[in-house]
């Protein structure tokens, strides 16, 4: 297992004008409990089947095991998952040494801009651009597996 260690951010401002890449993503949970999360994800003609340890008490770091599994296999899982299918955008920004994954919310998380960093240590320093927002490291409301119950246009 890999040592996820990411910090998210709310968005404000125009950030789409400095991204290299972007793409849809369709993502529902068949488990959605703290203690292990395991997320469907489809990106484009690609799909991934991932599951996530419970967070530490800063909610910056946690376990991730993910694989590659058939595109027709994730359709056929999605339709186990639970109520809350995610839909977004991701924008890839590169700043400085980092690239930021940028998500553009659908549906009833419509207005909803999040950015995450993905750092190697949780004492490891990142430029943080003009158009990033709030800290919501940890606040497992902005939790992908916590959008889709409770999605944000709700709090």
């Amino acid at each position: 297992m890999a040592l996820e260690i990411e910090r998210k951010f709310l968005v404000n401002g125009d950030f789409k004008s400095l991204a290299h890449k972007s793409y849809r993503i369709t993502q529902g949970f068949l488990s959605s409990v703290p203690e292990r999360t395991i997320r469907i994800r489809i990106r484009e003609e690609q799909a991934f089947l991932t599951i996530k340890g419970k967070g530490n008490a800063s909610g910056t770091s946690r376990y991730e095991w993910e694989k590659e599994i058939k595109l027709e296999e994730a359709k056929e899982l999605l339709l186990l998952a639970e109520p809350g299918i995610i839909d977004k955008t991701r924008y890839l920004v590169a700043v400085g040494n980092h690239v930021f994954e940028v998500d553009e919310f659908y549906g009833d998380n419509k207005g909803l801009i999040l950015a995450e960093v993905e750092l190697s240590s949780e004492e490891e320093t990142f430029e943080k651009p003009a158009w990033l927002g709030k800290e919501v490291t940890g606040d497992a409301r902005y939790y992908n597996s916590q959008l889709s119950k409770i999605p944000f246009n709700c709090f």
